[in-house]
Order: structure tokens, then sequence, then C-alpha cells
């Protein structure tokens, strides 16, 4: 029996994308056991883990943010005698960890961060437009180089046990029509389709009496627009502040679809197993971070010669105008958006039918 030491610390979205991998390896390799080393803020997201798997949490703006914090803490992680280290971050914090153990002669196992391989798809001349390897294949490909089993099962954080509704149920209500979740921010300017536009969007579908949306952002900036959208629309329900994170994600296992940005809340979506309909603008899905499992067609971009510009969308636009968003009319968006719940309508009606 092996212990296995896991590292990812951030970000939020990566973090995230490791855990149908981690989940999967550790059911594949029940007689070893595993420890996810990841940001303490991000444990509630590791719920109903194997019983071979636990999860334990630093903080990097906190008691760990200096040197000297960082390596109290390793000193401590050390004397656990894990048997290896599988680094799937590989920034200066997680090469300071994995040193330490490397001197005490464990052997640790690094991903693959294909640097090299991202600049032909961004290039503004010649672009190289080829899928890269996914993330999830280079953590899963971690586990193997450790001479691990994988094989890929996760398929939801509730497939064992069903999300606890009762705190949800108390500010969602109880479920009607259909419920839209609506998640318009992302961390760069080149993954926000502009907010203007989005809040047309918010704006006609509040008007469909079958549809409840929820907005989904963060504290601050964020809280205040999607408040306001709440006090413009009718049937819109801000959740910003409502919920921990693991009520917001029962919540998010409730939805009947998610618009999303190329963000986290794709990637929580894609954990608990609902349909994602993701914007996306200066990134690309070819850069290997799409949700785990979603549709290929439920991507919604412009075909833009100079898309992608950017790995993260964290460069700036070279043509000034931000095109690829820019240009992006929203009643497409809302054209898609009620495409995919007819679309669902249709598979519930048809499999009532067949069990009739």
């Amino acid at each position: 029996m092996a212990k296995i030491l896991v590292i990812r610390l951030a970000a939020i979205a990566d973090v995230a994308m490791t855990l149908p991998v981690i989940y999967s390896a550790a059911k594949a390799n029940p007689q070893d056991s595993f420890t996810v080393l990841t940001q303490a803020f991000m444990m509630p997201v590791f719920m109903n883990r194997p019983s071979n798997l636990e999860v334990i949490g630093i903080s990097t703006k906190g008691a760990e943010k200096t040197l000297i914090g960082l390596l109290r803490f390793t000193s401590a992680l050390v004397k656990f005698d894990y048997d290896v280290v599988l680094d799937l971050n590989d920034v200066i914090r997680t090469m300071i960890i994995r040193t330490l153990f490397w001197v005490k002669g464990k052997p640790v196992y690094v991903l693959d961060k294909i640097r090299k391989r991202y600049p032909p798809l961004m290039r503004k001349e010649n672009k190289k437009m080829e899928p890269l390897p996914t993330v999830i294949e280079r953590y899963a490909d971690v586990f193997r180089a450790a001479g691990l089993a994988y094989t890929e099962s996760f398929t939801s954080l509730y497939e064992s046990r069903p999300a606890d509704l009762s705190k949800m149920e108390a500010i969602a209500g109880a479920k009607t029509g259909k419920w839209l979740g609506v998640a318009p921010f992302a961390r760069y300017r080149g993954k926000v389709y502009p907010i203007d536009e989005m809040e047309q969007v918010v704006a006609t579908l509040s008007r469909r009496e079958d549809i409840t949306l929820f907005l989904f952002g963060a504290k601050g900036y964020e809280e205040a627009i999607l408040e306001e959208w709440e006090y413009r629309y009718p049937h819109v329900k801000n959740v910003v502040g409502k919920y921990t994170l693991d009520n917001e994600l029962a919540l998010i296992s409730q939805l009947d679809l998610l618009l999303s940005m190329d963000s986290a809340n794709m990637h929580f979506a894609s954990l608990v197993g609902t349909r994602v309909l993701s914007v996306w603008g200066a990134t690309h899905t070819y850069t290997g971070f799409y949700g785990y499992r979603q549709r290929p067609n439920d991507v919604i971009g412009l075909p833009l010669p100079c898309r992608p510009c950017s790995q993260f969308g964290q460069k700036e636009c070279s043509r000034g105008d931000w095109a690829c968003l820019t240009q992006l009319p929203a009643e497409t968006i809302v054209s898609r958006v009620l495409d995919a719940l007819s679309e669902k309508q249709q598979v519930t009606a048809g499999l009532s039918e067949q069990y009739k």
C-alpha cells in the first residue's frame, strides 16, 4: 500500500479540473491512499470522495504566504512520510514543497505544462489550429507516470450520494419550470462578454414565465451588478454570497442549464453533471481547458482568424475592439439558450413516454 500526495494549489478552475482525475485514480487503486493538498477554501469541493482519499488545506494568503511559513508547513507535511509525490501545479510554491520530499528520497512526478505548444496556437500569422492535449489528459498522465492504474470513471460529485438540497431550497425555493444559471464574469477581460449585452440576454430571458434565472459571481463589483439585475427583472435571483461553496454546487446540480464564460463556474457545473453553454472570446477550447465531458457543440464563439490570441484571456486585444466578444449578438446567445432548454424538455418528455 502506497501513500500518495497530490498537490494542486491554484487556480480555482484548475483545482476543479483535478477532481475527475483524482477520484478516478483513487477508485482504480483502492489499495493505496491518496492525500490532496490544495487551498483551504477549496476543500469543500472534494465532497463524496472515495474512502481512500483525504484532503488537507494550505492558506497561501495566510500563514503559508511567506517563505518561512511555507517551509514550516512543508516540514510538518514531510513527517507524514508519503511514498510518492504528484505535483499537478508546477509553480514556485509546489516546487519548494516537492523538493523537500525529493531530498528525503521520495519519487516525484510533475505535470507537463506543454508551454512550447501554445505559441503556434496563439500567434497572429500562420496559426496552427489543432487541439492540444486536454489538462484532464495531462493530469492523468502524471498518475500513469507514477505507475498507478488509471481508468476514467468519474461522472459527478453526486454519483454516490445525492445532493443535500435543504439549505439550497431555503433561498432558491422549490423548483418549478426551468432553472437557468448565468455566470457572466471571468478573471480576465478577454473572457468576459460585454456586460451591457449580457444584461440584454438576462432581460430577454426573464420575460419567460417558465424560466427562473440564477446569477453567479463574486462579491464586490460583480455582486453589485447582479443585484441590480435582480432588482430590474422578474424571475431573476442573485445568489452571490447566499451559499457556501458546497451548497452552491448543490444548486448548480439542479439547473437545467448554465450559461457561462470560460471560467470556474463552467468547471463547477461539469463536476455535478450540469450542461453548460459557454461563451468564448480570446481563449479557445483547443487550449485544452474545456469543461469535463461538456458537449463540443455547446461552445459559443466567433470564427475570427485572430482567435485564440491568449491562453487565459489576460492579453490585450491586438485589434483594440475585442471583436471576438463585441461582435457576438445577444440574440444569438438567447437563441442558443432557448434551443438547449427546449432540447432538454423534449428529451425528458420522450423518457416519460418511454416508461409509461
